[in-house]
């Protein structure tokens, strides 16, 4: 791929919970840290609000079997081989999907640079170590395989078995797998494309920015090194972050001008 070829940043919308000012600070962000010719592209059910810059699309459709209405695991759409024929050329090229939650806090290009085809969060890395879990050794070993979805980078269309599998059996996928990013976790380590960001790339704002425990009421929470992405994994949620709440009394969120000011659309 060309650096001069454009890249695309994916972001999902529906329903009420966030808004389109939410998805234009995102954009903003990403405008700010991806010096590369990029498309950014919102799949949403309502586009009305949203900075002209950013492409709006339909939300593509799972492709679900008659009475099956669940689409809690809408976000497996993204692995149609024509995502994006729903409304218009079908979508092409490598993407990296961003949930809306998060703040982008520096350089995004290393996460279009770095060699393979399929990269993800490896999801225990945003978490403190569950020492309770290893009673189970096999559930412990999977679920440390786990990817969580909220940035990951691939190939459009190059993926589908992600979905076929889904569409195959989707009540025994949702029987087996607790959320969508555990099943589509297993499909990717199935056919050996299952492979991690640094972990230091993606953090958690809860655990790796806030000091732990009643430390939180002597030090402000800060960056830390190697961070690009900032996530609210668990609680509090980002909202709760830039409202002072911490969700535990021990945890004080204390002073954010650093994270304020990367996630506010100048």
């Amino acid at each position: 791929m060309s650096q001069d070829d454009p890249v695309l940043i994916l972001t999902m919308k529906w329903g009420t919970l966030y808004s389109s000012d939410d998805v234009n600070r995102l954009a903003a962000q990403v405008r700010r840290h991806l010096d590369r010719p990029h498309r950014f592209i919102c799949f949403t059910d309502d586009a009305k609000g949203l900075d002209p810059r950013i492409e709006a699309r339909q939300l593509p459709q799972l492709g679900l079997p008659a009475g099956h209405g669940d689409t809690r695991w809408r976000k497996l759409a993204l692995f149609r081989r024509d995502l994006g024929a729903d409304d218009g050329p079908a979508l092409s090229g490598t993407a990296l999907f961003l949930d809306i939650d998060l703040v982008v806090v520096d350089d995004l290009a290393p996460f279009f640079d770095l060699p393979g085809d399929f990269f993800i969060i490896r999801d225990d890395d945003l978490f403190r170590p569950k020492p309770l879990r290893k009673v189970n050794p096999a559930r412990d070993r999977f679920l440390h395989s786990v990817g969580n979805s909220s940035v990951f980078r691939y190939a459009v269309g190059e993926h589908a078995y992600v979905l076929d599998a889904y569409l195959a059996d989707p009540a025994a996928a949702t029987r087996e797998y607790e959320i969508s990013q555990q099943f589509q976790s297993a499909q990717l380590a199935k056919h050996g494309h299952l492979h991690y960001w640094p972990r230091e790339w993606c953090v958690s704002f809860k655990n790796h920015c806030v000091p732990r425990n009643l430390l939180s009421y002597a030090r402000d929470p800060s960056l830390p090194e190697g961070a690009r992405i900032v996530l609210f994994a668990g609680a509090p949620k980002m909202e709760d972050v830039f409202a002072g709440r911490g969700h535990k009394w021990y945890r004080r969120i204390g002073n954010i001008d650093w994270l304020r000011k990367a996630w506010e659309n100048p």
